[in-house]
């Protein structure tokens, strides 16, 4: 017997639940890509992804996912046999430098770890060594879906300003973008880049990268540049450029519709509904580490992203767990990535999600943790209705 029937969640860390007025906004016969409509559709959501990444810089969209976004972001700032330096605080960032591997760049992992941000102390004193100035570009990942933490991008900066280095500040904003604060301008990042799937709620394949006046200077010589990722290419007046071909049309009107949802919500609005949200899972989760088979991946609070909670099973394998939620349940967790395969598993809060989604997410998981015989505190889902009560006024 199963109570599953009904509306699947989808409570893995991208791709996040769909909204269904995007998914209608997709179901429409393809327009002229020369003309007209779609050339309309290109300008606004160039426009309006400025506004979600707070740059004035220019943003280019890619018919790619996210790996494609670190690809088009290395390739126009660098040459082959220049070094950037990556700042581990998970699985991500580390894998934006073994794309640069690839690329033919020289890439020097910062140690830190997967249950910790990055330590700005420890990236100035590195970059205050590198007096021959050959760290090019510091590479980081805003949130780390794989260890749940987020990482301070302006105490990042400041460490680059405090050492005086010259280095490119690239900052991957795939799970953070629309759900929490990014401020490219003000925070002094060079290149975002970002994916259509997680707060974006579009489906997965587009890649946004953004550019600020050093990085687009810096690409004039860059050495890795093709014809596909180039930015110079796609600035040109011609609207195929703006995609090097045929856009991906019905992508581009699912992002349409999401952009304009997005908006109307308002963007500090959707943060908001991000923290409430995530701050109500971290709730449920303390108390569910009170019988001590539980416990957060991320140590310290102020560390733990607004978009995803990793759980880690200290000695109890997971997988029973992840199975009843899913196929008794209907709802699908994420499961522990890199370092975290098989101790745990995450809980997404990203996207289109409000407080019955998220409630149903963290009901299925108390069942499970009951049903399967985890150690734990009880009351999980009862004290994240009651912080919610508290913090959503009538």
């Amino acid at each position: 017997m199963t109570v599953s029937n009904g509306r699947q969640f989808l409570s893995i860390p991208g791709p996040s639940t769909i909204p269904d007025a995007v998914l209608a906004a997709m179901q429409r016969p393809a327009v002229d890509i020369y003309s007209g409509e779609m050339i309309g559709i290109t300008e606004s959501c160039l426009k309006d992804l400025g506004v979600i990444f707070r740059t004035s810089g220019r943003v280019y969209i890619y018919a790619a996912n996210g790996h494609g976004g670190w690809e088009a972001a290395l390739s126009n700032v660098l040459s082959r046999g220049e070094q950037v330096l990556v700042l581990e605080s998970g699985r991500f960032a580390v894998g934006w430098g073994e794309m640069a591997r690839m690329l033919g760049l020289e890439v020097e992992v910062l140690p830190g770890g997967w249950q910790r941000a990055v330590d700005p102390t420890a990236l100035e004193e590195r970059l205050k060594r590198d007096t021959a100035r050959t760290i090019k570009a510091v590479l980081v990942a805003q949130i780390d879906t794989a260890s749940g933490v987020v990482n301070d991008i302006p105490a990042i900066r400041k460490a680059l300003d405090a050492a005086r280095h010259p280095a490119l500040l690239m900052v991957d904003a795939v799970a953070s973008l629309a759900c929490m604060p990014f401020e490219m301008d003000a925070w002094g990042v060079d290149v975002a880049m970002s994916g259509s799937q997680k707060g974006l709620m579009t489906p997965p394949g587009l890649a946004f990268v953004a550019a600020g006046a050093r990085a687009r200077k810096v690409h004039e010589t860059a050495g890795l540049r093709t014809l596909y990722w180039d930015w110079t290419f796609r600035e040109g007046e011609v609207h195929y450029q703006k995609y090097c071909g045929t856009p991906p049309e019905h992508l581009l009107f699912g992002l349409r519709k999401a952009l304009d949802l997005l908006l109307a919500e308002g963007l500090d609005a959707a943060i908001r509904r991000h923290e409430l949200l995530a701050e109500a899972t971290r709730t449920a989760v303390a108390k569910w580490a009170e019988g001590e088979a539980i416990a957060f991946n991320i140590q310290r609070p102020s560390e733990r992203a607004n978009s995803v909670t990793c759980v880690l099973t200290p000695g109890v394998d997971p997988d029973p767990l992840l199975a009843y939620c899913r196929d008794k349940c209907g709802v699908v967790l994420g499961v522990g990535l890199g370092a975290l395969d098989g101790k745990g598993f995450r809980i997404a809060h990203m996207g289109h999600i409000n407080a019955p989604m998220l409630l149903g997410t963290l009901g299925a998981v108390e069942i499970a943790l009951k049903t399967v015989r985890i150690p734990h505190g009880s009351g999980g889902v009862q004290a994240a209705v009651d912080y919610l009560a508290r913090e959503v006024a009538a």
